[in-house]
């Protein structure tokens, strides 16, 4: 037997170097960028008609998006359970491909409503649920995917080029969006129903992936509540997910972003998809240096003080009135946000057991849903209150305090110094120290 048969495979050198994961990387990157251009249209034609077809004044217009989002959280409460157990339990390509193609119905409806005139807020409201309810089984499913086609030593790097394609999308997908809303209402939303049936197909490509499965079959609902049990019990975990969940809830500026472009800053839809796309214009560029050198030390410190300036910049930009000031203040809440983001997501992925990855997915993801959408109705309930410079104020100084909170209640944040788990599950999913583990 010649030296070349008998040596060991060689393992790649990066992500990129994997078929699987290019696959992977562009059907992520296309899905995003439709979704995104998506869903910012849908805030601004839904803004937009409350204001000119229903007369509605510019406190009852942000009010009126935040129940927009309200509309999208509520399929994520209630199903974020069936969706974690259909990513552990059936092939995770068929999920996502499936959730996918559901997104793409909602485009095509909202391309041939808006072409003819027939779009109103009961139906925008539907889609907006309906919406949700694709992107509740679409992301605990991809989510688990990538540790199944990453060796784990690679798997931060891979979150971090994952986070690029994300993040890029989600500048040029508003971005384009916007403008292409601004020459033909209809076009964007066609356009995002094409690349969400490319993107199905990319991740029907990919090598089939199910996870591991318990070795005593127990019933969906026992396994739904084994995900939580697990969750509730990893308290450096816990501390991560709820972080990102109150301090993004108070500080999610986003929302009043139509209110802004239109009513504040003056600037449109072109400068809404500007600065929709300024938060992740920041997080790429944070996401490219990450893939390149990954963060490794004092990873829980570096996450605590990204969430105060995630804060501070929110407070920035709700008190600006210059345009220019306003991206800047976006784009350094979007650089912060993304190294939460990826420290989060790697202590996810690198701490869970594969059988349990898509329901701890799905649990992380309704935090992160639960910050995004309950933030918007915060945002707006606060800003009939106190206007769209008041809520996004408020919300900003709330990130920091909360914060200071976490900081307290959550000590193994304060101590995390790399994504080695300070605290390992036992059998049961108590927490056992990494030293009590080894003895």
């Amino acid at each position: 037997m010649s030296s070349e048969a008998s040596s060991p495979p060689i393992e790649p050198a990066t992500p990129l170097a994997i078929p699987d994961f290019r696959r992977y990387w562009a059907a992520r990157f296309l899905a995003v960028f439709a979704t995104m251009s998506m869903v910012v249209l849908i805030g601004y034609q839904a803004y937009d008609i409350a204001r000119s077809d229903y007369g509605y004044s510019t406190s009852e217009g942000a009010f009126l998006l935040g129940l927009l989002g309200l509309a999208q959280f509520i399929p994520l409460l209630v199903l974020t359970p069936v969706a974690g157990w259909a990513a552990d339990r059936f092939d995770r390509r068929v999920v996502a491909a499936c959730a996918n193609l559901t997104d793409c119905t909602i485009a095509v409806v909202l391309a041939v409503l808006t072409w003819s005139g027939g779009l109103n807020l009961p139906i925008v409201f539907g889609l907006a649920a309906l919406h949700g309810t694709a992107r509740v089984f679409v992301n605990p499913a991809m989510s688990a995917v990538a540790p199944n086609i990453v060796p784990p030593k690679l798997l931060p790097r891979a979150i971090a080029m994952s986070s690029i394609a994300w993040q890029v999308a989600s500048v040029i997908g508003p971005a384009a969006g916007g403008f292409l809303f601004a020459e033909s209402q209809w076009l964007p939303h066609a356009i995002s129903a094409g690349m969400l049936v490319c993107s199905a197909a990319l991740i029907r490509s990919i090598r089939p992936i199910r996870a591991e499965q318990d070795a005593t079959p127990r019933h969906p609902v026992r396994q739904m509540i084994e995900g939580a049990q697990f969750t509730w019990r990893q308290k450096f975990l816990l501390g991560c997910i709820t972080l990102d969940l109150f301090a993004v809830l108070l500080g999610g500026a986003t929302a009043m972003l139509p209110v802004f472009a239109r009513d504040i800053l003056a600037v449109g839809p072109e400068g809404l998809g500007i600065m929709r796309g300024a938060p992740a214009i920041g997080a790429s560029l944070v996401a490219l240096w990450m893939a390149w050198r990954p963060l490794e030390h004092n990873v829980g410190p570096k996450m605590l003080w990204a969430v105060v300036v995630f804060g501070a910049a929110t407070v920035v930009f709700g008190l600006s009135r210059n345009f220019a000031l306003s991206i800047g203040a976006l784009t350094l809440l979007g650089a912060a946000d993304m190294v939460s983001v990826f420290i989060r997501s790697s202590l996810v992925q690198l701490n869970t057991p594969d059988r349990m990855r898509g329901r701890v997915s799905s649990i992380s993801g309704l935090a992160i849903s639960a910050s995004n959408e309950l933030g918007e109705m915060q945002s707006g309930l606060a800003a009939a209150v106190l206007g769209a410079t008041g809520a996004v104020v408020f919300g900003g100084v709330g990130a920091i305090v909360v914060t200071a909170i976490w900081a307290v209640i959550f000590p193994q944040l304060r101590q995390a110094k790399t994504f080695a788990p300070e605290f390992l599950p036992d059998s049961t999913g108590a927490e056992t120290t990494r030293k009590e583990a080894l003895t």
